[in-house]
């Protein structure tokens, strides 16, 4: 398999962890498109948002809980922020592994909101 999330959590890329554990994995977007900008990943390979199945509810979960610790410990929780999926192509997903986005740090203008 040749996606760059699953060489990131193997450590094939190096990158700085801002979260890890046995199932979630968070780091910085190297496209950010606000101060804060950080994308919350499953370890095991889920394609998109259309591919979860009942079993993934419990991981879907976490990693929305993850965000908002790390929104929390990025001191952006009092102001807001924003969490987001992308869904296939026509969602605007650009890697076909499900990743949240965690997006805030400034009032959001119209082009990313």
């Amino acid at each position: 398999m040749d996606c760059i999330f699953c060489k990131i959590i193997k450590g094939e890329i190096p990158t700085e962890f801002l979260y890890k554990d046995s199932d979630v994995v968070a780091f910085r977007d190297i496209h950010p498109i606000a101060p804060v900008h950080v994308l919350v990943i499953p370890v095991e390979h889920i394609p998109s948002v259309a591919d979860l199945q009942d079993k993934d509810t419990k991981l879907v979960g976490k990693l929305i809980m993850i965000a908002k610790k790390i929104a929390e410990d990025l001191n952006i929780a009092q102001d807001g922020y924003k969490l987001l999926f992308r869904v296939k192509k026509h969602g605007g997903q650009e890697i076909d592994h499900i990743h949240l986005h965690l997006i805030g740090g400034a009032q959001l203008s119209e082009d990313i909101r």
